[in-house]
């Protein structure tokens, strides 16, 4: 079989497994119980799910300094849960529905501490997750023990897990040892809590408790997903995980029932401006940038002359012609450069701008070249 039959072969084997699915709550935030919500979505939908559920965190009132002063703490109805057993079959039922949705190399992230992160590993290991890392993220500035009766908590827990023990996952190495001054980023990461014109304050109050720092989720999604990945925050609290991704080029979607913090996400997003394509390119590995040109899809009929080229949100459309540029009106150049042209922006990666359309139902039938360029390399390999 030549190279141009199997390729043919093998999209028509994967589009003949795609099921119909309806279109994805890209960029929303969904009301409600987030098990019922997550039941909503179809299977292997996200590629990529970051949970900061509640800490169980067991306070019986409130707490107070020595002085008398009121220590803002955790208080929330809902972090509070009758029991060690009830809180376990909410992490059990929210846990099932997250494995259902994720791709199966996809990853998830959970956030916790020692009041509730050793119940939640346990319950992931029974799942069938697999634990890839546990990332202590250590506080540079963490709130005192204010009373002296024990060490000062400076530290939360991340688990990294992929679907199970053989699941493939995605880890971008280069980028993180680039981030890490050229040394290999360890598991322990020293950020601060979040403070300063970051914390969202509604009359001198803050908005959530527990808002994170952006800097994490900054390093927990340059690691593991990349541009155009979607990620799903259960718990999306006022919206860190939103903020983030869309800096950072990826999807989003949220879960959360608590109307002030919707309100305070939406706005918080809002004002967000994505990094253009220049800045958004990371370091990889030798092996993970092969190169092909997009000519080369032309001539084995992959994206042959004359298909219509279109990016996600349907704004410009363009025509494939013999030689591998593209045609919009009188506008002509390559996947990379009239896609910079068309938007103005100072680069652009065409693998990923351009889509086009593959026969597949609802948003499976289309995909970004680079998937095309994914089954050459493919056929290219055997």
């Amino acid at each position: 079989m030549g190279v141009i039959e199997t390729i043919k072969s093998r999209a028509q084997a994967v589009e003949s497994k795609a099921k119909p699915i309806v279109e994805l709550p890209l960029g929303q935030i969904l009301d409600g119980d987030c098990v019922e919500r997550l039941r909503q979505l179809p299977d292997a939908c996200v590629d990529l799910v970051f949970a900061d559920p509640p800490y169980n965190l067991q306070l019986g009132g409130d707490l107070a300094r020595p002085d008398g002063s009121h220590v803002d703490a955790v208080t929330d109805a809902w972090d509070r849960f009758e029991s060690f057993r009830t809180y376990d079959d909410f992490t059990t039922a929210w846990l099932t529905e997250c494995k259902r949705v994720l791709k199966p190399d996809g990853a998830l992230w959970v956030i916790g501490s020692y009041h509730n992160i050793y119940r939640v590993g346990a319950i992931l290991q029974d799942l069938g997750f697999w634990i890839l890392n546990d990332i202590v993220w250590r506080k540079s500035n963490p709130m005192p023990n204010f009373k002296g009766t024990r060490f000062t908590n400076a530290h939360e827990t991340l688990l990294w897990c992929s679907q199970g023990e053989k699941a493939k996952y995605h880890f971008n190495y280069r980028a993180m040892k680039t981030l890490n001054d050229e040394l290999q980023m360890r598991s322990d990461w020293v950020l601060p809590i979040c403070n300063g014109a970051e914390r969202l304050k509604e009359g001198g109050h803050k908005v959530h408790p527990t808002q994170k720092p952006e800097a994490l989720l900054y390093r927990v999604l340059l690691s593991t997903t990349e541009r155009g990945d979607v990620v799903l925050d259960p718990f999306f609290g006022t919206g860190t995980t939103g903020a983030v991704a869309k800096r950072l080029g990826r999807e989003w979607i949220g879960c959360e029932r608590e109307g002030n913090y919707r309100d305070a996400a939406l706005a918080r997003i809002a004002k967000e401006l994505p990094l253009d394509e220049s800045a958004l390119t990371t370091m990889q590995a030798g092996k993970a940038a092969p190169r092909v040109a997009f000519g080369a899809l032309v001539e084995n009929g992959m994206v042959p002359p004359g298909t219509k080229l279109f990016d996600r949100k349907r704004r410009w459309e363009a025509v494939v012609r013999a030689d591998g540029s593209l045609a919009h009106g009188k506008q002509t150049g390559s996947i990379h450069g009239l896609g910079k042209d068309l938007q103005g922006a100072p680069s652009c990666n065409g693998w990923t701008f351009w889509h086009y359309e593959t026969g597949g139902p609802g948003s499976e039938g289309i995909k970004p070249i680079d998937a095309a360029r994914q089954l050459y390399l493919l056929a290219s390999e055997d």
